[in-house]
């Protein structure tokens, strides 16, 4: 029997503007949880991989989780990057424009990853949503010394499209009523 993965995402304003806000918790120091974030080797065992120095400001990143015609090196700049702490990416792609922060805190050895997806475009919240709660959850399971593999994409997609069908609504309703 599958078990649903449960949609975590929530709707946050942020001084970048609406965000849909992602938390995780690690048993692993904060450095740890940076490193599996930021240097490629660790990217590459639950969502993709990096070419160039990030000392330059930007790096070509590749996907490597969604099979191989999806495999496209894309320029990700760097626009904050305060280790080991916070990571600010932008990038576009044929698929859109990504704004990304992500947060690191540590409290007695339990680091907590706040990934936040700032909204450009509130109709892409129903198919990145369920992405990032795949991705994350890969990540725990890299984390955790488990084979993120076994995590299957169709367990997030599309039952969970609903549940980030609402938030974008309510972006989109938000943004209506203030206009």
């Amino acid at each position: 029997m599958t078990i649903i993965p449960t949609p975590t995402g929530r709707h946050r304003s942020r001084p970048e503007g609406d965000a849909v806000e992602f938390t995780r918790t690690y048993r692993a120091s904060i450095q740890d949880v940076w490193a599996a974030v930021t240097e490629s080797d660790r990217l590459a065992r639950w969502i993709g991989f990096y070419s160039g120095d990030p000392r330059e400001g930007h790096v070509q990143f590749t996907m490597n989780a969604e099979g191989e015609d999806n495999m496209i090196p894309v320029r990700y700049d760097i626009r904050r990057c305060e280790p080991p702490r916070i990571l600010q990416i932008h990038a576009t792609d044929d698929f859109g424009t990504w704004d990304l922060v992500v947060e690191l805190t540590e409290d007695r050895g339990i680091t907590t990853l706040t990934l936040a997806e700032i909204v450009n475009d509130p109709s892409m919240i129903e198919n990145t949503g369920p992405g990032w709660e795949y991705y994350l959850d890969r990540l725990i399971a890299a984390m955790d010394g488990t084979d993120p593999a076994a995590i299957d994409f169709d367990d997030y997609y599309p039952t969970q499209q609903e549940y980030y069908r609402r938030i974008q609504r309510a972006i989109t309703d938000s943004a209506a009523s203030s206009s």
